[in-house]
């Protein structure tokens, strides 16, 4: 998708955590020709580090604007991510299960392309990109093609642009993407990988635990792409 390009100036949200996936999603629309506008959100996580990381990098690519929106989905808790529920932790990739994991934030997806949804349409953008990955990936429901494509026909049948001719599209390049791919395009756009964070359970210090399921995943990518992750990691206990 990376040959694509638009017009000049034409804008695009594009949803950025300040992990990986996003931060690669951020420099496809960037090279595609998009002007990006990026939506960050502080939704009660259990954690800041993905947020800081996504003001280095808006910063670093110079994108149009950068917005934070805060929402508090730890009221609700369910989740590993928004409550004190422990956060998984395996020894390798190969024991990441298939079941919905703890890490699942009740409908986070249908919430934030909700709200990034509202941020297009208020700045006339039809376009808005997300990381979302249905491969090395940890099962989550509302990260699958089925989903995306259900949310792109309700975007377009509840809003003033979609009922007006001018349909909003859902871009998810990595969707069907191994993460060693993800991190192959990534490198070819230049995306500095040192400055991202994956990790659902991080140090106070920003170094990640190694052992949750987002970090064995990305650790698996670099190994596969035999490449060293720039990230620090806690040592071994």
């Amino acid at each position: 998708m990376a040959d694509v390009q638009v017009e000049p100036s034409t804008p695009a949200v594009v949803l950025l955590s300040g992990g990986l996936d996003s931060s690669t999603v951020l420099a496809i629309a960037q090279v595609q020709g998009y002007q990006v506008h990026a939506i960050s959100f502080r939704y009660g996580q259990r954690h800041q580090v993905e947020l800081a990381c996504a003001n280095r990098i808006a910063k670093r690519a110079n994108v149009s604007r950068h917005i934070t929106v805060d929402i508090d989905l730890s009221q609700f808790g369910g989740s590993a991510l928004t409550s004190g529920l422990a956060v998984p932790k395996h020894a390798s990739a190969d024991e990441i299960g298939n079941d919905i994991p703890i890490t699942y934030v009740p409908a986070r997806n249908t919430v934030f392309l909700s709200l990034a949804l509202a941020y297009a349409e208020s700045l006339g953008a039809r376009d808005i990109f997300l990381g979302v990955n249905a491969l090395d990936y940890s099962g989550y429901p509302d990260c699958r093609p089925e989903y995306i494509r259900a949310f792109e026909i309700m975007a377009n049948l509840g809003t003033k642009a979609g009922v007006s001719g001018q349909p909003m599209r859902l871009h998810t390049p990595l969707i069907e993407l191994t993460k060693a791919q993800i991190i192959a395009w990534g490198l070819k756009l230049g995306v500095d990988y040192s400055q991202t964070s994956s990790c659902y359970d991080p140090l106070a210090d920003g170094q990640a635990c190694g052992r949750c399921d987002a970090c064995l995943l990305r650790l698996r990518g670099f190994a596969q792409n035999q490449l060293h992750d720039p990230v620090a990691y806690q040592p071994p206990s």
